[in-house]
């Protein structure tokens, strides 16, 4: 995402201290409105009583957060580079998983970069795609930023996802929609300073490449999540998403009581989404880029992981995996 920002605090729904479960989400009078409790309730329950929603498994996802975090500092070239790359070699070696290694000229000169991309199959033509990016910033190597929000967390995420969509598709069995694939970004941040050339590497060379071999083709939906393990979760609208997208994001958000968390304000904002936008694809950001006070953790050492939650990456699973069951149920995706 764009480096530098400058930006004003915005308040939110307090979330507590809770790990494993949402806090009540509070109608505009202040009040927790009945389907907003039943779905806190249903959370609690060990098995879901009938009408309870299943709620995704954030606490998986967080320690997949803390693990990488425990990797260290993560910038391209760095053993912690090496280091992740591996892990996610070893976490995927018994899936369908494409290391989409290349060379990208950067401002530091030619650097070789690895996407990582895991396919789940499905019985629907078509594929959807889930994507974040796992490096630490290259300009910040020398301050220990070790991005618990910034990459961590939602490898994390979609680390969990994988765990979901693998029980789905075990012993042969495919998802019941479009396929599903998982796509670990390298390269990301900037080398230097933000720019349309110094930035977002990895999703430019795969668009490029999934162009030239028809692969773009295939994707009904390319879905990013970037920064939203942040404790105190207010998901922007990036106002370059594909418009009915984000109603899809809002309408699955809608089901968990999770309305406040989502859209309350606009922003665009350039992140890993805009190459497969420019190609006509339909993609939408999910991203807090408000993170900390005045935005005081973005970029800096504070990055750490007391400043993300299982609470807010249940939220998010919770709305990608609805979001995907809203987009396999749409009759015909443009």
């Amino acid at each position: 995402m764009t480096a530098a920002r400058t930006k004003t605090r915005r308040t939110r729904p307090e979330q507590g201290t809770n790990l494993g479960a949402p806090s009540f989400p509070r109608s505009r009078r202040g009040k927790v409105g009945i389907p907003q409790t039943l779905a806190f309730f249903c959370l609690l329950l060990l098995f879901p009583a009938p009408g309870c929603a299943q709620h995704f498994n954030g606490a998986k996802a967080y320690d997949y957060a803390r693990q990488f975090v425990a990797i260290g500092p993560r910038w391209v070239g760095s053993p912690g580079h090496a280091k992740a790359e591996q892990f996610l070699r070893d976490r995927f070696q018994h899936d369908a998983l494409e290391d989409d290694a290349f060379q990208a000229n950067t401002p530091i000169g030619p650097v070789l970069l690895h996407n990582f991309i895991v396919r789940f199959p499905g019985k629907k033509n078509g594929v959807i795609v889930l994507g974040t990016h796992y490096e630490t910033n290259y300009p910040l190597r020398n301050i220990n930023f070790v991005g618990a929000n910034d990459g961590a967390s939602t490898t994390g995420l979609l680390l969990a996802i994988a765990d979901d969509l693998r029980a789905r598709t075990a012993r042969g069995k495919v998802l019941d929609g479009y396929s599903v694939w998982l796509v670990f970004f390298d390269g990301e941040e900037a080398f230097q300073s933000w720019s349309a050339s110094d930035s977002t590497y990895g999703s430019r060379h795969l668009a490029a490449k999934w162009g030239r071999d028809s692969t773009l083709g295939k994707i009904k939906a390319f879905i990013l999540a970037d920064m939203i393990g942040d404790k105190d979760l207010d998901v922007q609208r990036e106002t370059r998403s594909t418009g009915w997208l984000v109603d899809l994001v809002r309408q699955a958000a809608k089901k968990f009581g999770y309305e406040h968390y989502f859209f309350q304000h606009d922003e665009p904002v350039d992140d890993d989404h805009l190459p497969f936008v420019q190609r006509g694809i339909p993609s939408i950001d999910i991203i807090d880029l408000d993170y900390g006070p005045d935005n005081s953790y973005h970029h800096t050492a504070q990055d750490t992981l007391d400043k993300i939650s299982a609470k807010s990456l249940t939220i998010d699973g919770d709305v990608f995996l609805e979001t995907i069951r809203l987009i396999d149920l749409r009759s015909a995706v443009p």
